[in-house]
């Protein structure tokens, strides 16, 4: 271990120096392979720097653990607008030598503020606030951010490294500026309005107007802030300046004098944030086609809809059925498990969730008889009713037998987040999924600390009853799904990606090419994608409406809805022999990079 530890300091010391001999800040995306075959361990991202922070680390010496840290506190320098210090994430770890599944929940939570009525319109009785810009950009919508305390704690139960050792190559990019692509400029462009409406986000990000491609941009503020939490620990963001400086954010969001929204303040306290805990939970689990499947359990959905999806094709023999046909069962096996997400998932500590019976096989063999040969009939304003797993529910307690399903409220989560995946060369698998929810989280920069507040309080639902209602203390349902498979055959698989709501449908396409099209996995991450979430339209990229396949499922009855594109994937395989495929995104969100140790 301390071996180790030295080698990690001096592989970190070499990524600063030269940094700093050459003046040259990492260079952006392009021309980042985006899939990389090899030996000795792997990092997936969506950005070719933080990859190399990674890539870095487990040549040091470091496992699969230390090189996430170091790899996703990069991804908060370079990558501000998806995820960092200010949101929360779910980790998803495989222990090789203990051949353990391991979850940790650093997801967000709502102070002790938190009521039903939270976002209803001051203005307005009885009116919620708009949704974008004016709920998701007030300091009502931040909650309590759980990813620093993720780090140190991945790193103090599973690590070999340090905080400060995993921060070094982060502190580094922030200090001596990155160079800015095209997906930087984008992202900042379409949120210019909100971010110009905080002193301190604008003087951040647009002192200058919308940063040219190519440019260099540092962030000396938040290399100030990873140095506290280097120095101090985590306590100097949950107990420290740096929470006085978040609870005062929040409380008073800075501010321009005229805005085009009301800046609204949230209630968060110094208690708050004294209080916030990570929780180590177990993985959620199924077998599927001879491969075993964990994900995250509550409060992502994820992982339980993913394996009820999973579940319910399971009756379907979809490699020898015609294509679309196989399809049109996935789709509608995704339709079924979305409505039973919106009735009955929540925060464990809650909600009585029926998990036992939804996962149960009965349950699943009574749902699967709603699945035709065609789509529902109402096409457009096609919607399907929850189930009632409850008969199915071992051991149900009181509340759960006074459940009833509800009818599915409107789908508001972000779209933006980010996923990483690691292997390290002892068999160490990381998936972890990190966030501030939109592109841009609240668009409140804390003044003087350079990092923006997530706005993942707009996850919960605002009506009553509902199993994600705002409470104090609770954790809003999540789409995040990090999950790692293995297979018959000895393989194991990570992946994960980001999208909100589509997350759990991307990760399923993942596994659908994997599992049962037998597509290697970078070319089931490159596929098109296709995502059903119990509405009228299925949402599909990459031209896929107008492919062979795509009017085969319209003659199904499906309405196909194109969009730029779902999701930005990364993932990881090990073969039995220990060579591994790290792959990302070749296009969307601007590709991604993989590397592996020894290529």
């Amino acid at each position: 271990m301390r071996r180790r530890r030295v080698i990690a300091v001096l592989a970190i010391a070499i990524f600063l120096g030269i940094v700093l001999l050459t003046g040259a800040p990492p260079r952006a995306q392009e021309g980042a392979a985006a899939v990389a075959r090899g030996r000795g361990g792997a990092v997936a991202s969506v950005d070719a720097r933080a990859t190399e922070v990674g890539i870095e680390v487990l040549q040091s010496g470091g496992n699969a653990i230390d090189a996430a840290v170091a790899a996703a506190a990069a991804l908060g320098v370079v990558e501000p607008f998806s995820a960092g210090i200010g949101g929360g994430d779910f980790m998803v770890i495989y222990l090789k030598d203990a051949d353990r599944v391991i979850t940790l929940d650093g997801r967000e939570q709502a102070p002790a503020s938190a009521s039903v009525d939270m976002f209803n319109d001051p203005n307005n009785p009885g009116e919620l606030l708009p949704f974008s810009p004016d709920r998701i950009s007030t300091g009502l919508a931040v909650g309590v951010p759980g990813t620093p305390l993720t780090w140190a704690e991945a790193l103090s139960r599973y690590g070999t490294i340090s905080l400060a050792e995993a921060l070094e190559p982060a502190i580094a990019i922030a200090e001596n500026g990155f160079e800015v692509d095209t997906t930087f400029v984008t992202q900042l462009e379409q949120n210019q309005e909100r971010f110009g409406a905080y002193i301190p986000t604008r003087s951040l990000y647009l002192a200058n107007g919308l940063p040219e491609v190519g440019s260099t941009f540092r962030n000396p503020d938040l290399a100030k802030t990873y140095r506290l939490l280097a120095e101090q620990g985590v306590n100097a963001f949950y107990r420290g300046e740096i929470a006085q400086a978040i609870v005062e954010t929040v409380q008073n969001p800075p501010a321009q004098e005229i805005t085009p929204f009301a800046a609204l303040p949230g209630g968060m306290t110094l208690d708050d944030l004294d209080e916030y805990h990570l929780q180590v939970r177990p993985p959620v689990a199924t077998d599927y086609r001879g491969y075993t499947i964990y994900g995250m359990g509550l409060p992502s959905s994820g992982g339980i809809t993913g394996l009820q999806t999973l579940n319910l094709a399971e009756g379907f023999d979809l490699a020898t059925l015609d294509r679309a046909q196989a399809l049109h069962a996935i789709i509608e096996s995704e339709r079924l498990a979305y409505a039973d997400r919106s009735s009955f998932l929540g925060d464990p500590e809650y909600v009585d969730v029926p998990l036992a019976g939804l996962l149960s096989e009965e349950y699943t063999a009574e749902r699967r008889l709603l699945i035709r040969n065609t789509a529902p009939p109402e096409g457009s304003e096609a919607r399907t009713t929850a189930g009632n797993p409850l008969p199915y529910q071992t051991d149900p307690s009181p509340s759960m037998t006074a459940a009833t399903p509800i009818a599915q409220i409107g789908d508001h989560e972000g779209l933006s987040t980010t996923h990483l995946t690691v292997a390290d060369r002892f068999g160490n698998v990381v998936s972890y999924t990190l966030t501030i929810e939109s592109t841009g989280g609240s668009g409140i920069v804390v003044p003087g600390y350079g990092f923006l507040l997530n706005n993942e309080l707009t996850d919960f639902d605002p009506e009553s009853p509902h199993p994600n209602t705002p409470e104090p203390g609770k954790r809003p349902r999540s789409s995040m799904s990090p999950t790692i498979a293995f297979a018959p055959d000895g393989q194991v698989i990570a992946f994960g990606s980001p999208g909100g709501s589509t997350i759990i449908t991307t990760v399923l396409g993942i596994a659908f090419n994997v599992f049962d099209f037998d597509l290697p996995l970078d070319e089931a991450i490159a596929a098109p994608r296709i995502s059903q979430r119990n509405g009228g339209v299925t949402q599909v990229d990459s031209g896929f409406e107008t492919s062979e396949l795509g009017l085969a499922l319209a003659e199904l009855g499906h309405v196909l809805e194109p969009v730029a594109e779902i999701g930005a994937a990364t993932g990881i395989a090990i073969n039995p022999d220990g060579t591994m495929i790290a792959a990302a995104e070749p296009t969307r969100r601007g590709g991604g990079a993989a590397q592996t140790v020894e290529p």
